[in-house]
């Protein structure tokens, strides 16, 4: 696949589009010194070449009440039974997120639920019917996740993160909050004129419901999914196992992944493991010098890590599953 050239104003606006894909355009012009309808122009562009995929809203499923599991799997080389299997992931109505990747595992993906039985009986119900194609397995669950943005269009070392996951809460929305998820999760950058016309109240009332959702932490933030190979990016996962982690050395951490301009991900999970780190980086080159650099820095932290390389991701529909119930049918 041809990488797609991008100039500065290019790079500032993804970045800005990143940080709140919901910016004005008229305030997006003045961050990059462009006018509004170059502006206008450069994202219809970007969206047309395909380097952006969709405006999309982090929806934290933790603070309507739900657990996230991972699932972590070594897959048989039977091509055809692969595909089928990731085909009737994507049509799982538990599953939030789905990678499809090469290395220590050949999939990752993560699955909602109320209760570690529901999961339970879930998880095995689906492993046992691909137990054929299952190598090997590991479970998860995911503590939280620290999402920072995209910091590498413009090398940024300035990093902000939201807090995915976390405690698990039980706010009560109703219909109309769950009409503007179900919108927003994949077109946060629609207008609020339209969004009040499609969930029939007042732009006040639309105003007031996300500003509340915000302050809830069921909406975490408004961002851009892009697609990699066509910055030149790839997008690896680096599984690390520590020897200890003090408080002290887990804030050292967290700051590190914060200004490091190729972070994405922080997740922690409890598994055989401690952390995963992500990073969008041009070359397994560049991700073995990052890994190199950390694994120096916090020699007495880190035992050892696995790796891979993230071949494709799906986001899921599973957060339609979390707002169903309040749905007028």
């Amino acid at each position: 696949m041809d990488k797609i050239k991008l100039d500065l104003t290019d790079k500032k606006i993804l970045a800005e589009l990143d940080k709140n894909c919901r910016i004005a355009n008229a305030v997006l012009a003045k961050k990059v010194h462009k006018s509004r309808e170059a502006v206008k122009y450069r994202i219809q562009q970007l969206q047309k070449n395909g380097v952006i995929q969709q405006f999309i809203t982090s929806i934290n499923p933790n603070k309507l009440g739900y657990s996230m599991f991972k699932v972590y799997l070594k897959l048989a080389n039977i091509p055809e039974q692969r595909e089928k299997f990731f085909e009737e992931l994507k049509q799982n109505k538990d599953v939030y997120w789905m990678g499809i990747s090469d290395g220590v595992f050949d999939c990752v993906f993560a699955m909602l639920s109320k209760s570690t039985t529901d999961y339970f009986q879930k998880i095995n119900s689906l492993l046992s019917k691909w137990e054929h194609l299952i190598v090997s397995k590991v479970l998860g669950t995911m503590v939280d996740t620290r999402q920072y943005n995209k910091k590498f269009f413009l090398n940024d070392k300035n990093g902000t993160y939201v807090l995915f996951g976390g405690d698990v809460v039980h706010n009560e929305i109703d219909e109309i909050d769950a009409k503007l998820l179900n919108i927003l999760a994949n077109d946060a950058r629609i207008s609020l004129m339209e969004l009040s016309r499609r969930v029939h109240a007042s732009i006040d009332t639309v105003r007031s419901r996300i500003k509340k959702l915000e302050e809830k932490q069921i909406i975490l933030n408004y961002r851009i999914a892009v697609d990699f190979n066509k910055l030149g990016y790839e997008f690896f996962k680096a599984i690390i196992y520590f020897k200890k982690l003090s408080a002290q050395d887990e804030k050292s951490l967290f700051e590190w992944m914060r200004v490091h301009p190729n972070a994405l991900y922080y997740i922690r999970s409890l598994a055989p493991w401690e952390v995963e780190f992500e990073f969008a980086v041009e070359n397994y080159q560049q991700f073995n010098a990052i890994i190199n650099e950390l694994r120096k820095k916090y020699s007495s932290v880190i035992r050892n890590y696995e790796h891979l390389i993230m071949i494709d991701e799906t986001w899921m529909p599973a957060y339609k599953e979390m707002i169903k119930p309040y749905l007028t049918p």
